[in-house]
């Protein structure tokens, strides 16, 4: 464990919601590369997460520490890949991105299969072989709870800076800075506005504005989501840093031949489903482009609270049949997706940053990116529309289809773009955050 390019090792006490192999978005991926470039820095890190305990996962928790493989969304854990870094699990069925509906459903579904493997039926929450874990109450309760545990937890470890992603970890990072006096990092991905909309959560909200305002520094992941902060929650400007993501380079990517026939051109949406990534943009502006164009098909890849809305809007504008709904995608089949895809599009209606047009980019797939997105503010090389503007959406991606000589200048210009965009730089920046709250005053 030596001293980082700085020549001062810094040891960091860090809550997220994932990492690999449990990654359901880009909080995940980019839990995992900044983690990564810290730990080539030099930088100790106590990686600390909730830990799904229902069967399904079982098996993977022995992957959840150093020295292992592991494979998520991308790259997974390599072999001896994080030195530095410890990972530390709390049960917990915590999820990223989890609204008090689906933490109900998902506490239903492990007491559920907790009972069947018991060959039981009946039961209520708290009890029905729980595995010791409590599960009564609702999501906001257990976010409590599991800030109690990471305390506890933060007792046995050593550390010199706190550093926590979005708002489930907040309250837990609030209680350690508390009981321990060392210095706190708030690192927002995502605010509840961009989840939201102006109908947010108020809860969410109250625990997003405690953990900036007690934060020491925030970290935000662009000017767009810093302006957010400044405005909507009464952060001093001062207080906050942007932090580009990077992307993971795809290097020696491997993947098996896909058997499509390529007459069709392939135009890609690929993140959640939900309000905020804006499908419904998306599939407004395929049926304009398919009054125009016969020889496309649009593939949704991802899952959310909208997957059956957008499979009805996709039906009902007469398109079902050019929509391809492929669910959540993983590892390999992330790559292949990209490898296939002629445009990738992010029509987001609020993206803090936007991982997924970088991945696109570094794979040779040209982007049409939303105006109200973060990557928006790095990214030259990519066409950029106004969400909610289905007509020019739909002409920037019949514009990219049609003309060859665009595709090419977008894709190999944004392609040596997104190699400036590393992990490296975003962990020299966040040491330098580290850095500076820890120079005596």
């Amino acid at each position: 464990m030596g001293p980082n390019d700085e020549g001062t090792q810094v040891r960091v006490f860090m809550l997220g919601w994932e990492f690999p192999p449990f990654i359901s978005g880009g909080l995940g991926t980019a839990c995992y590369g900044l983690t990564k470039a810290l730990d080539q820095l030099g930088v100790k890190v106590t990686f600390v997460l909730p830990r799904m305990v229902d069967g399904q996962y079982a098996t993977h928790v022995k992957l959840l520490t150093p020295g292992t493989r592991s494979r998520g969304r991308g790259r997974g854990v390599a072999e001896n890949d994080l030195k530095n870094v410890t990972f530390r699990s709390i049960m917990s069925p915590l999820q990223p991105y989890a609204t008090p509906q689906a933490y109900d459903e998902k506490i239903e579904e492990i007491l559920r299969k907790r009972r069947a493997a018991a060959g039981t039926i009946g039961g209520d929450k708290g009890s029905g072989g729980s595995g010791g874990l409590d599960y009564a109450g609702d999501l906001y309760r257990e976010v409590h709870r599991y800030a109690a545990m990471a305390m506890e937890l933060a007792r046995e470890e050593e550390f010199d800076v706190i550093h926590a992603h979005d708002w489930m970890t907040y309250p837990a990072a609030v209680g350690v800075a508390m009981i321990s006096g060392k210095p706190l990092v708030v690192h927002i991905h995502s605010t509840e506005f961009d989840r939201s909309g102006e109908h947010v959560n108020q809860v969410v909200y109250d625990i997003e504005r405690q953990g900036l305002q007690r934060a020491d520094k925030v970290i935000a992941v662009s000017q767009f989501t810093r302006g957010i902060v400044i405005s909507r929650y009464g952060i001093p400007g001062d207080k906050v840093d942007v932090v580009y993501n990077g992307v993971e380079r795809n290097g020696s990517w491997s993947v098996a031949p896909i058997n499509i026939r390529h007459e069709e051109k392939i135009v890609l949406f690929l993140g959640r489903l939900t309000m905020q990534k804006g499908p419904e943009y998306f599939l407004y502006a395929a049926k304009k482009v398919l009054d125009v164009m016969d020889n496309v098909k649009f593939v949704m890849a991802g899952s959310g609270d909208l997957m059956h809305r957008s499979i009805e809007l996709a039906a009902q504008l007469g398109i079902g049949h050019k929509v391809l709904f492929t669910g959540f995608l993983r590892g390999d089949d992330v790559q292949r997706i990209y490898k296939m895809a002629d445009l990738y599009v992010m029509p987001s209606v609020s993206e803090p940053f936007g991982i997924a047009p970088l991945e696109a980019l570094d794979n040779d797939v040209p982007v049409i990116i939303s105006k109200q997105s973060g990557v928006s503010e790095v990214l030259r090389h990519a066409l950029k529309v106004d969400f909610w503007d289905v007509n020019e959406m739909a002409n920037k991606m019949v514009a990219v289809l049609k003309y060859p000589p665009l595709q090419m200048t977008l894709r190999s210009h944004g392609n040596f773009e997104v190699r400036k965009l590393r992990w490296r730089d975003a962990a020299r920046h966040c040491l330098d955050v580290y850095q500076e709250m820890l120079v005596p005053a």
